[in-house]
C-alpha cells in the first residue's frame, strides 16, 4: 500500500451550500461576490452563520424593506 493512499483526504467543504441552508441570500449576489464567499474557510462560514443567528435572534417578527427610489 502506497503511504498516501494510508492518508484520511480531507474533507470537502461547500461554503455557498452552507451558507444558502443558513438563509444567505447568496444567490443575489454577482459572480465575483458569490466567489469571495466560495473561497471562505468553514471556520469563516461558522462565524458569518453565528452572528446571523444572533441578527435574526433579535429581528421583529416582520421587517420592512429598504426603498430605494431613483
Amino acid at each position: 500500500m502506497n503511504p498516501s493512499e494510508a492518508r484520511p483526504r480531507p474533507e470537502s467543504f461547500d461554503a455557498l451550500t452552507t451558507l444558502r441552508a443558513a438563509g444567505h441570500p447568496i444567490d443575489l449576489l454577482n459572480e465575483g461576490q458569490r466567489q469571495v464567499f466560495a473561497d471562505l474557510s468553514r471556520p469563516e462560514v461558522d462565524l458569518l452563520n453565528s452572528i446571523k443567528t444572533r441578527l435574526d435572534a433579535v429581528a421583529g417578527e416582520v421587517e420592512g424593506q429598504e426603498l430605494k427610489l431613483v
